[in-house]
């Protein structure tokens, strides 16, 4: 396919770019983006799930030519209308808005957006036709040219403070030759006197992260002043483009007191734009307190920011190279400020020590207490940080000091060094990644050995019974010593093979789970009358054989779990998943029924809408209206969560209940308790015909919570490195998970999963299989690292935790689960001595949401087909089928039905399923499984190298690489080289029609059903107002003494929303701060 070249820009063309939502949209939003930045545009990226108004307001502030969004079914067309309808409202209806969102954009809807003013979405059939390119140019086309502006008008303005007015002259003086003297006698500027703050580093020591708490702090602590951010980022020489990349790290700038603007150096040749003095300027004409410049990353002679600044702060981390490096770095002759931020990397406290020392010679302050010096340590990224509060006490004092404010802090000034408070992995525990690899390694190794040593012994055994008696006395020396070579445990699993075989010959086996006795029907009879066997051993005679095949492979239910966890399917219960989110809480209810009607186990997976999976409430305000009931279930009280499993009895063993959230999983899983609870209860009443008392409540809590089935996604490392629901910082939702963690483990919580660690959404936002798996498990064993390091026993927590992974068509995904249970059983029985039930990884598989193509829906069908029959063969706990309209839909009941239909053929109809280990034996899968396992052990020490899963995460090692692979999915796509039936190759001769697509059945949530649950919401929080505060008060008290925060959630949710529960956390724990 011929390659589309790049349009070149004529003028200076600068573009918004955000995704409505998460995952998939967070990856295609990047790659729009980095095309942008390639084809000349300056480009500022704000990430996912930004509201409209937070888009409007970078976009006007930035002064852009065009807003490009990727927007997904939920609310779209309320999102492109309001954003509209905003831009119009602020006198910003120049700036053009672009958007895609897949085929869940119908084209009635691009129509009637069109005709509200968008300028264009883009639908899947035009990527197809001109290319990721093709999109760019004619976004960059329609948008060359410069942005308007009315110089007197806008010189007027500033002097009111007209955030767009100060945007449209920062553009003129980078746009327009306009000496400084100029600019200044026009604007007027009445006081020349403000602080310029100039905060400049070497590049990624936290520059933005550490400017974004401060300006945290002065919003809090400085209630009446105004402050602007000047943030300079360079320009690429060969492209002229740019990434504007600071303004997606900052969570405080959302304040009417706060400006913030995004410079390009274009062609200065230095860290500064051209224009900067002119810049600032234009900012204090219109009278804004203080000012802070910060520049792209500097090396260490460059100093220019000292020229156009008042003040000046150096960040820098503690990898400077050797002390006599420091003396070559211009900026600790002249900083005011000098911070070593990341200050729990190790040597931060040597290089802290070198600093000050470098500082005392460079100033000739040898007599001088070293405690005085300006020098700090900081944790940007830690909230609250001691460290940050020094430092911006420092900068306080010195403003009050020097410019006359007149401003109380109430930080303690004399921490200088900081450690972080909630240390995840224990430093000693770095290497836990490459500990792993060599215990998988060494096992392999092992059993190689003494399959050869068994294999030898074989020889010789046989050898013996063809020889004379005579002859004998040598060789018994001999099987002797190969005998010893062989581990006892293994000696007798050789010993038993033959009855192992036998066991497996029979018409029944009785077998033991968890002290419970289950006996099996061994063999099926065919319509032929053949006897299918349920588990097939392999004929091998030779011992070398048979004890390797015991040692890797093993029959299912048997260490190391290769074929499958269990002995056996569990009977009258397939992995089958009920899957369902739509609307209200009634609505997904009914749903449930209708898919579980005819079956004996209710197997109930939930999908909740982008509002709820956000931790916010229903709300009239348009962006949040429209995804109200979406793609998903609305849910944000505990009465919302008794509607939704409404008629299941949430304590039967055939019961379980699973729920993909994961910000506010810990909210939203104290609800679901409640709600299972409550349930107890109202029976309790009516077979009583009374009110328990306190303690039959809590003996009713304790026998519920104990025997609940289920599980909660809760796994936020992947939520950050796929670009999901993240809404606490990272520490703080870690520290959640284990709160959750513990409390299981005191209140002896064991049928319930408090994590599903997920592969799904990483291979979602572009991952290949490989790199799934290998971030998937690299995730679990940091929770285990961590859970360990808190204290917790091995062997009460791993029970608790289950794996989630998708399966799409390529070839490694035909071993993703047996893999997966090899590498973590071995490990957790060799590494970590756990026992037997702790050794079993238990995993559910979605089908893939990627390889649901928006053409030729019906084809979609097939390849879920396929994947359902790779999972099932592998032993899944649980599948969840996607349906074919997904591509353009929430799923319709008929949809859904197709999609269980699938999984019923298999597990009822297809001959093969009767037989429960039908891929073990095959020489591709044995070579594969290897080949998978090798490539994910390459992968744990290509993270181990960059300091283990959270050391790879802050290099955004995970996202840069799914970025990566989903730009080969997606280029191989386009170019044809990977072909996709019905998409780029045997296209449909007569396509779909527009009326066609357009008549097809959507599932959407009513205007009626918007408005219930928001009037439900208010009669909620108006129920509970009198207890509301107090019990948001005592959640925050627990949060800030650490205490244990899920057990005083399950007391907050039954007063509290969800909204209100999610704010009050953000208070003492942090919001997510998004990065490129």
């Amino acid at each position: 396919m011929q390659q589309t070249e790049p349009y070149r820009v004529k003028h200076d063309v600068r573009f918004v770019t955000a995704s409505s939502l998460f995952d998939g949209h967070d990856a295609s939003i990047n790659i729009m983006r980095r095309i942008l930045q390639a084809s000349g545009a300056e480009v500022i990226h704000l990430g996912h799930n930004r509201s409209v108004e937070e888009v409007v307001n970078a976009a006007i502030q930035e002064d852009v030519q065009g807003i490009a969004i990727s927007s997904y079914q939920g609310g779209h067309v309320e999102y492109f209308k309001y954003m509209v309808d905003l831009l119009k409202e602020k006198g910003a209806s120049h700036i053009k808005v672009y958007g895609g969102g897949g085929g869940v954009i119908l084209p009635r809807e691009i129509n009637e957006l069109h005709g509200y003013g968008v300028a264009r979405i883009f639908s899947p059939d035009e990527g197809r036709e001109v290319g990721l390119q093709g999109m760019i140019n004619k976004m960059l086309e329609e948008c060359d040219h410069p942005t308007p502006m009315d110089l007197e008008r806008d010189v007027e303005a500033v002097h009111d403070g007209d955030y767009q007015a100060i945007a449209r002259l920062i553009s003129h003086v980078e746009n327009v030759e306009t000496s400084s003297e100029e600019i200044t006698s026009r604007l007027n500027i009445k006081n020349d006197n403000i602080p310029v703050l100039g905060i400049t580093g070497t590049g990624g020591a936290g520059k933005s992260s550490l400017t974004d708490e401060l300006i945290r702090r002065f919003v809090n602590e400085v209630p009446d002043k105004k402050v602007a951010i000047l943030s300079v980022d360079p320009t690429k020489k060969k492209t002229g483009g740019a990434l504007l990349g600071d303004r997606i790290r900052m969570n405080a700038i959302f304040n009417p007191r706060v400006y913030m603007r995004s410079l390009a150096t274009r062609d200065s040749k230095s860290e500064l734009s051209k224009s900067i003095q002119e810049a600032i300027q234009v900012v204090k004409a219109a009278d804004f307190d203080f000012i802070i410049v910060e520049t792209s990353g500097i090396g260490q002679g460059d100093a220019e920011i000292t020229e156009i600044t008042d003040l000046s702060m150096y960040v820098m981390t503690a990898e400077f190279g050797a002390p006599t490096q420091l003396e070559k770095i211009d900026m600790i002759d002249f900083a005011d400020f000098i911070v070593i931020n990341k200050f729990e990397q190790k040597g931060s406290e040597d290089a802290f020590r070198q600093v000050r020392k470098q500082y005392e010679r460079s100033r000739m302050l040898f007599h001088q207490d070293p405690d005085t010096f300006p020098v700090f340590g900081t944790i940007a990224s830690q909230f609250n940080d001691p460290g940050t509060n020094t430092l911006f006490a420092a900068i306080v004092e010195t403003l009050n000091d020097r410019y006359g404010w007149d401003v109380k802090v109430p930080f303690d000034t004399k921490i200088k060094i900081v450690e972080k408070d909630n240390l995840i992995i224990p430093p000693e525990r770095r290497q836990y990644l490459r500990d792993i690899v060599d215990t998988v390694q060494k096992y392999k190794e092992d059993a190689e050995k003494q399959s050869e040593a068994a294999r030898k012994l074989y020889q010789l055994q046989g050898a013996k019974e063809a020889m004379e008696e005579a002859e004998v006395e040598q060789l018994d020396e001999l099987i002797d010593t190969h005998k010893k070579k062989i581990d006892p445990e293994n000696l007798e699993q050789l010993e038993n093979f033959d009855e192992l075989k036998k066991q497996y010959q029979q018409d029944q086996l009785t077998y033991t789970v968890r002290d419970r006795e289950f006996t099996v029907d061994l063999n099926t009879e065919s319509l032929s009358g053949l006897k299918i066997p349920k588990v097939a051993l392999p004929n091998y005679s030779d011992w070398g054989d048979r004890l390797y095949w015991l040692m890797t492979e093993n029959v299912p239910g048997a260490f190391p779990f290769t074929a499958g966890v269990f002995p056996f399917k569990r009977k009258g219960e397939d992995p089958t998943r009920q899957f369902a989110g739509e609307g209200t809480p009634e609505r997904t209810n009914r749903r449930f029924h209708y898919l579980s009607k005819n079956e004996e186990a209710k197997r109930l997976s939930t999908a909740f809408d982008s509002v709820t999976l956000y931790g916010e409430d229903p709300d009239e305000r348009p962006d949040i209206y429209g995804k109200v009931g979406e793609s998903g279930v609305s849910i944000c009280t505990v009465e919302d969560m008794k509607k939704l499993y409404d008629g299941f009895d949430l304590t039967h063993p055939m019961t379980s209940v699973s729920m993909t959230i994961n910000g506010p999983a810990p909210i939203i899983l104290a609800m679901y308790f409640n709600a299972a609870i409550d349930q107890q209860i109202e029976r309790f009443k009516e077979e009583e015909g009374r009110e328990p008392n306190e303690e039959e409540r809590e003996q009713i809590k304790k026998e519920t919570i104990s025997v609940v089935r289920g599980t909660v996604q809760a796994d936020i490392l992947k939520e950050d490195q796929g670009q999901n629901t993240c809404i606490f910082s990272t520490e703080f939702a870690l520290r959640l998970m284990g709160d959750i963690q513990e409390y299981f483990i005191e209140n002896e919580v064991r049928n319930y999963y408090s994590v599903s660690i997920s592969g799904y959404h990483i291979a979602e936002a572009g991952a290949n299989p490989i790199s799934q798996l290998a971030f998937t498990l690299a995730n679990g064993f940091t929770y285990v690292e961590y859970y360990l390091s808190r204290g917790m026993d091995i062997n009460k927590f791993a029970p608790n935790l289950s794996f989630f992974f998708s399966n799409g068509l390529d070839p490694e995904y035909t071993v993703i689960g047996r893999v997966a249970r090899r590498i973590w059983s071995i490990v957790m029985k060799e590494k970590y001595g756990a026992n037997e039930r702790s050794q079993k990884l238990k995993y559910h598989i979605q089908t893939s949401g990627r390889s649901l193509h928006a053409q030729e829906i019906a084809f979609n069908d097939i390849r879920t087909t396929l994947q359902a029959l790779l999972a099932i063969q592998d032993n899944t706990n649980s599948l969840h089928t996607n349906a074919y309209d997904e591509a353009i839909t929430t799923p319709t009941e008929e949809s859904v039905r197709r999609a269980m239909a699938i999984q019923m053929i298999i597990n009822k109809e297809f001959g093969l399923t009767k037989n429960e280990n039908s891929i073990q034996g095959s020489f591709i899968v044995e070579e594969l499984t290897d080949l998978v396992e090798d490539a994910v052990l390459q992968e744990f020490e290509r993270i181990n190298d960059r300091g283990g899963v959270l050391g790879a995460m802050e290099r955004q090692y995970q996202r840069g690489k799914i970025q990566e692979e989903s730009l080969y999915y997606e280029s191989q796509k386009h170019s044809g080289e990977l072909p996709i039936v019905g998409v780029n190759t045997y296209q449909n001769p007569n396509p779909q029609s527009e009326d066609d697509i357009n008549s097809m059945e959507v599932a959407r949530a009513t205007k009626e059903e918007k408005e219930q649950q928001i009037t439900n919401l208010r009669n909620f929080q108006k129920k509970h107002a009198d207890q509301t505060e107090e019990a948001l008060k005592r959640l925050k008290e627990v949060a800030a003494s650490n205490g244990n925060i899920f057990a005083e959630l399950m007391e907050t949710v039954k007063v509290a929303s969800l909204g209100q529960i999610t704010n009050a956390l953000y208070e003492v724990g942090g919001q997510y701060r998004r990065n490129m």
